[in-house]
Protein backbone atom coordinates (compact mmCIF):
# COMPACT_ATOMS: atom_id res chain seq x y z
CA UNK A 1 0.00 0.00 0.00
CA UNK A 2 1.55 3.55 -1.08
CA UNK A 3 1.44 5.68 1.85
CA UNK A 4 3.39 8.01 3.97
CA UNK A 5 4.08 9.89 6.93
CA UNK A 6 3.00 13.86 7.03
CA UNK A 7 5.46 15.36 9.40
CA UNK A 8 7.02 18.86 9.49
CA UNK A 9 8.33 20.94 12.88
CA UNK A 10 9.62 24.47 12.62
CA UNK A 11 9.74 27.69 15.33
CA UNK A 12 6.45 28.30 13.87
CA UNK A 13 4.42 25.47 12.97
CA UNK A 14 3.79 21.76 14.04
CA UNK A 15 2.06 19.65 11.71
CA UNK A 16 1.40 15.54 11.15
CA UNK A 17 -0.33 12.52 9.93
CA UNK A 18 -0.42 9.97 6.86
CA UNK A 19 -1.46 10.02 3.79
CA UNK A 20 -2.70 6.90 1.85
CA UNK A 21 -2.96 6.79 -1.97
CA UNK A 22 -4.51 3.48 -2.18
CA UNK A 23 -7.26 4.76 0.68
CA UNK A 24 -11.42 5.30 0.45
CA UNK A 25 -11.56 8.81 0.98
CA UNK A 26 -11.76 8.53 5.04
CA UNK A 27 -10.61 11.96 6.33
CA UNK A 28 -10.13 13.28 10.24
CA UNK A 29 -8.19 16.90 9.23
CA UNK A 30 -7.63 19.78 12.14
CA UNK A 31 -5.63 22.69 10.72
CA UNK A 32 -7.26 25.21 12.60
CA UNK A 33 -9.09 26.86 9.39
CA UNK A 34 -12.78 25.30 8.69
CA UNK A 35 -12.35 26.22 5.23
CA UNK A 36 -8.51 24.55 4.72
CA UNK A 37 -10.69 21.77 6.42
CA UNK A 38 -13.39 21.66 4.26
CA UNK A 39 -11.42 21.62 1.11
CA UNK A 40 -9.23 18.82 1.86
CA UNK A 41 -11.34 17.08 2.93
CA UNK A 42 -13.43 17.41 -0.75
CA UNK A 43 -9.85 16.88 -2.17
CA UNK A 44 -9.18 13.41 -0.25
CA UNK A 45 -13.22 11.92 -0.56
CA UNK A 46 -13.28 12.51 -3.80
CA UNK A 47 -9.52 11.50 -4.91
CA UNK A 48 -9.95 8.64 -2.59
CA UNK A 49 -7.47 9.09 -0.61
CA UNK A 50 -7.06 8.56 3.14
CA UNK A 51 -5.88 11.64 4.91
CA UNK A 52 -5.30 12.63 8.62
CA UNK A 53 -3.42 15.93 9.64
CA UNK A 54 -3.06 17.65 12.50
CA UNK A 55 -1.61 21.12 12.41
CA UNK A 56 -0.53 24.01 14.78
CA UNK A 57 1.39 27.21 14.57
CA UNK A 58 1.71 30.77 15.02
CA UNK A 59 -0.06 32.57 11.67
CA UNK A 60 -2.49 31.63 9.25
CA UNK A 61 0.42 31.85 6.03
CA UNK A 62 2.68 29.81 8.20
CA UNK A 63 0.28 27.14 8.97
CA UNK A 64 -1.26 26.96 5.25
CA UNK A 65 2.09 26.78 3.14
CA UNK A 66 3.44 24.49 5.65
CA UNK A 67 0.83 22.01 5.34
CA UNK A 68 1.47 22.25 1.64
CA UNK A 69 5.07 21.82 1.70
CA UNK A 70 4.42 18.69 4.67
CA UNK A 71 1.53 17.19 2.41
CA UNK A 72 3.21 18.06 -1.20
CA UNK A 73 6.33 15.99 0.25
CA UNK A 74 4.74 12.81 1.60
CA UNK A 75 2.67 12.68 -1.73
CA UNK A 76 6.06 12.49 -3.50
CA UNK A 77 7.30 10.10 -1.13
CA UNK A 78 4.63 7.45 -1.24
CA UNK A 79 4.50 7.00 -4.84
CA UNK A 80 7.78 5.71 -4.40
CA UNK A 81 9.29 5.64 -7.98
CA UNK A 82 6.22 6.11 -9.69
CA UNK A 83 6.74 2.51 -11.53
CA UNK A 84 3.14 1.58 -12.95
CA UNK A 85 1.62 4.92 -12.64
CA UNK A 86 -0.93 6.67 -15.02
CA UNK A 87 1.25 9.83 -14.46
CA UNK A 88 -2.01 12.21 -16.32
CA UNK A 89 -4.58 12.45 -15.16
CA UNK A 90 -7.66 15.77 -15.94
CA UNK A 91 -11.19 15.91 -14.69
CA UNK A 92 -14.00 18.84 -15.28
CA UNK A 93 -16.21 19.54 -12.38
CA UNK A 94 -19.18 21.23 -12.67
CA UNK A 95 -21.14 22.25 -8.70
CA UNK A 96 -23.90 24.51 -9.00
CA UNK A 97 -22.75 26.89 -12.14
CA UNK A 98 -18.84 26.51 -11.42
CA UNK A 99 -16.77 24.50 -13.85
CA UNK A 100 -13.52 24.09 -13.30
CA UNK A 101 -10.89 21.87 -14.98
CA UNK A 102 -7.90 20.19 -13.45
CA UNK A 103 -5.21 18.95 -15.63
CA UNK A 104 -1.90 16.68 -13.76
CA UNK A 105 1.26 15.67 -14.72
CA UNK A 106 3.36 13.58 -11.92
CA UNK A 107 6.27 14.98 -13.78
CA UNK A 108 8.78 15.46 -11.45
CA UNK A 109 8.89 19.55 -12.83
CA UNK A 110 7.13 21.59 -10.72
CA UNK A 111 4.30 23.83 -12.56
CA UNK A 112 1.04 25.49 -11.68
CA UNK A 113 -0.75 27.79 -13.41
CA UNK A 114 -4.15 29.16 -13.29
CA UNK A 115 -6.41 30.10 -16.52
CA UNK A 116 -9.76 31.68 -16.58
CA UNK A 117 -12.07 31.61 -19.73
CA UNK A 118 -14.35 34.36 -18.28
CA UNK A 119 -13.14 37.65 -16.90
CA UNK A 120 -16.27 38.29 -14.80
CA UNK A 121 -15.11 35.22 -12.15
CA UNK A 122 -14.66 36.74 -9.29
CA UNK A 123 -12.30 35.70 -7.07
CA UNK A 124 -12.38 38.46 -4.47
CA UNK A 125 -13.85 38.44 -1.11
CA UNK A 126 -13.66 35.21 1.29
CA UNK A 127 -14.93 31.73 1.81
CA UNK A 128 -18.24 32.28 3.11
CA UNK A 129 -18.33 34.24 6.74
CA UNK A 130 -14.40 33.31 7.21
CA UNK A 131 -10.96 35.25 6.90
CA UNK A 132 -10.05 32.72 4.15
CA UNK A 133 -9.14 34.09 0.37
CA UNK A 134 -8.69 32.57 -2.68
CA UNK A 135 -4.74 34.03 -2.32
CA UNK A 136 -4.90 31.18 0.98
CA UNK A 137 -5.80 28.56 -1.64
CA UNK A 138 -3.10 29.43 -3.77
CA UNK A 139 -0.41 29.35 -0.72
CA UNK A 140 -0.93 26.27 -0.42
CA UNK A 141 -1.41 25.36 -3.70
CA UNK A 142 1.93 26.38 -4.92
CA UNK A 143 3.53 24.49 -1.77
CA UNK A 144 2.00 21.17 -2.57
CA UNK A 145 2.64 21.56 -6.12
CA UNK A 146 6.52 22.37 -5.46
CA UNK A 147 6.96 19.70 -3.36
CA UNK A 148 4.73 16.76 -4.78
CA UNK A 149 6.64 17.60 -7.97
CA UNK A 150 3.65 17.78 -9.77
CA UNK A 151 2.49 20.31 -12.60
CA UNK A 152 -1.09 21.07 -12.56
CA UNK A 153 -3.09 23.76 -14.61
CA UNK A 154 -6.38 24.61 -13.88
CA UNK A 155 -8.99 26.70 -15.49
CA UNK A 156 -11.88 28.10 -14.10
CA UNK A 157 -14.40 27.69 -17.15
CA UNK A 158 -17.67 29.40 -15.29
CA UNK A 159 -17.32 31.00 -12.03
CA UNK A 160 -21.10 32.55 -11.92
CA UNK A 161 -21.15 31.31 -8.14
CA UNK A 162 -19.22 32.07 -4.53
CA UNK A 163 -16.05 31.77 -3.66
CA UNK A 164 -16.63 28.69 -1.99
CA UNK A 165 -18.32 27.15 -4.62
CA UNK A 166 -15.00 27.76 -6.90
CA UNK A 167 -12.14 26.49 -4.89
CA UNK A 168 -14.40 23.86 -3.61
CA UNK A 169 -15.01 22.71 -7.34
CA UNK A 170 -11.37 23.14 -7.36
CA UNK A 171 -10.05 20.92 -4.69
CA UNK A 172 -12.48 18.27 -5.90
CA UNK A 173 -11.47 18.28 -9.52
CA UNK A 174 -7.83 18.10 -8.39
CA UNK A 175 -8.88 15.02 -6.15
CA UNK A 176 -10.35 13.36 -9.06
CA UNK A 177 -7.47 13.95 -11.37
CA UNK A 178 -4.91 12.86 -8.88
CA UNK A 179 -6.71 9.91 -8.69
CA UNK A 180 -6.56 8.77 -12.04
CA UNK A 181 -2.57 10.15 -12.62
CA UNK A 182 -1.51 7.77 -9.14
CA UNK A 183 -4.08 4.87 -10.58
CA UNK A 184 -1.43 1.51 -11.45
CA UNK A 185 -1.73 0.81 -15.25
CA UNK A 186 -1.25 -2.99 -15.05
CA UNK A 187 0.23 -2.96 -19.00
CA UNK A 188 3.13 -0.35 -17.77
CA UNK A 189 5.85 -2.39 -16.96
CA UNK A 190 8.27 0.28 -15.22
CA UNK A 191 8.29 4.21 -14.86
CA UNK A 192 5.91 5.74 -17.09
CA UNK A 193 8.44 8.61 -19.01
CA UNK A 194 11.16 7.22 -21.76
CA UNK A 195 14.00 8.82 -19.32
CA UNK A 196 13.51 5.65 -17.53
CA UNK A 197 13.04 8.39 -14.26
CA UNK A 198 10.72 11.12 -12.99
CA UNK A 199 12.60 12.55 -9.76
Amino acid sequence: MRKEKIQRKTNEVDINGEIVIDGSGKTDIKTGFGPLDHLLTVFAFHGLFDLTLNATGDLAHHIIEDIGIALGKAFNQALGDKAGINRYGSFSLVMDKVVVEVNIDISGRPTLEKKQIQDVVDLSGCFDDTNFTFKNAEEFLESFVHHSGISLVYIIKSGEGDLHHILEALFKAMGKALDQATGIDPRRKGVPSTKGIID
